[in-house]
């Protein structure tokens, strides 16, 4: 499973550029740009089973640094102060980690 079986490649491409330079990644405006945001809760739920590398039913600060390339093999890691931002902004319940209902969340309020 990839992502491009459930975004546009060319979504994605959009908004891998929106991020290219080095702290300009914003979670909210790259899952509008993606298209995730109009998603089902069902096709967020496998895009979260993607991202969740480690398979332990949550995004932690590691994966959250490589989100990008999740998206795009070339695409940059996320600085520090992006993975820290995107964490806060994500994980709701201070566990230090994004869970599912924590993630869908976060791409239905973008």
């Amino acid at each position: 499973m990839a992502v491009t079986d459930f975004l546009a490649a060319s979504d994605i491409a959009l908004a891998i550029n929106a991020c290219k330079a080095k702290d300009s990644f914003s979670p909210k405006m790259f899952f509008k740009t993606v298209g995730l945001s109009k998603k089902n809760p069902t096709e967020i739920k496998r895009i979260f089973t993607i991202l969740d590398q480690d398979k332990s039913g949550f995004i932690e600060q590691d994966e959250l640094q490589l989100f990008l390339q999740n998206f795009s093999k070339g695409a940059r890691p996320l600085t520090a102060a992006e993975t820290r931002g995107f964490l806060l902004q994500g994980d709701s319940d201070g566990d230090g980690k994004i869970g599912l209902e924590e993630f869908s969340a976060l791409v239905k309020s973008s």
